[in-house]
């Protein structure tokens, strides 16, 4: 045999290859998106409470408001007893179920879950949605420019990474002992790949995903499911976007989300998060994502926001 045919060899099955991987993705996501849209698992099959953290604004309050319209009872867990309150009240009047409020901030430590934990007595959680989660800024930052950091970098890490193991360890024994439950962690695209001037938001939301998918292989066996949701993006408070064609409501986003429950333990949530992750790892590979370059025309591009609504004032050199 040639090289050259050697060479048509090769390249036919590295075509081969890629378009097997290609037609499997595509029969992934048929399933993932377009079967569980039409065949749901009834997740009251689960238990009849779902704990659901950071429940009264965007992803959280739209995970809670869809699971009672599913049928479960809610228990909230937020720091705005006014807005705890709110969303207690919808739920109740638009769906007719039973809500359960518990005031705690994710960002004092470890001494809430003590108090978390005997509030949550005598209720058989089925479900558990760890959606809490802050950042350092509306913009851009490297790691010394965290504002506040010494306070802020505590913080942080408690609300976005403690809080899930510490409301898993709470909320797993009672699903063990009935050999049913079901975790799902909200974690985020900036996980899934290194974000510079987004470095300890980014990190934080990698623990969840990596602690979800460890935690799914130790228990499913005992009948827990762990599911890993990386929204792309999301109207929320956080990032103050409006939903458009790119960006999906908090609502419509729950909703396509839980549907993929028992479908997928690792997810994007929606079809159109899928299609633009995707798109994301190819127009913007990590090459490219941690240039010095391009670093530093975000960094130059968020301080120039910030001296616009004076959070900082132009510093001129001669």
């Amino acid at each position: 045999m040639s090289w050259t045919d050697a060479l048509v060899v090769i390249g036919g099955l590295t075509l081969v290859f890629y378009a097997m991987k290609c037609a499997w993705k595509c029969c992934c996501g048929f399933r993932d998106f377009i079967l569980s849209s039409i065949w749901q698992v009834d997740l009251r099959s689960y238990g009849q409470w779902a704990v659901v953290t950071g429940a009264t604004s965007g992803i959280g309050k739209a995970y809670a408001m869809e699971l009672a319209q599913r049928g479960l009872d809610i228990v909230l867990v937020s720091r705005c007893d006014e807005k705890l309150r709110q969303v207690a009240k919808e739920i109740e009047d638009q769906h007719g179920r039973k809500t359960h409020s518990i005031l705690v901030d994710f960002t004092h430590g470890q001494n809430i879950y003590p108090l978390i934990d005997k509030q949550l007595q005598g209720l058989e959680i089925g479900i558990l949605v760890n959606n809490v989660a802050m950042s350092y800024s509306d913009d851009f930052a490297t790691f010394l420019e965290i504002p506040n950091a010494e306070q802020k970098i505590t913080a942080i890490l408690d609300c976005n990474a403690l809080s899930v193991a510490q409301m898993t360890r709470l909320v797993l024994p009672g699903m063990l002992e009935r050999r049913t439950g079901l975790i799902i962690n909200i974690s985020s695209q900036m996980g899934l790949h290194p974000q510079p001037l987004l470095a300890l938001y980014s990190s934080t939301k990698a623990f969840v995903s990596f602690f979800s998918q460890c935690l799914h292989a130790e228990y499913k066996s005992e009948g827990i499911t762990v599911q890993c949701v990386n929204p792309f993006l999301v109207s929320t408070n956080m990032n103050k976007m409006k939903s458009s064609a790119f960006v999906k409501s908090a609502d419509a986003f729950a909703q396509e989300a839980l549907n993929t429950v028992g479908y997928s333990s690792y997810t994007n949530g929606c079809l159109l998060h899928a299609l633009q992750s995707s798109a994301f790892g190819v127009l913007m590979p990590d090459c490219l994502r941690m240039s010095s370059f391009l670093v530093a025309k975000l960094r130059r591009a968020a301080y120039q926001r910030n001296i616009q609504r004076g959070v900082c004032k132009e510093v001129k050199t001669s």
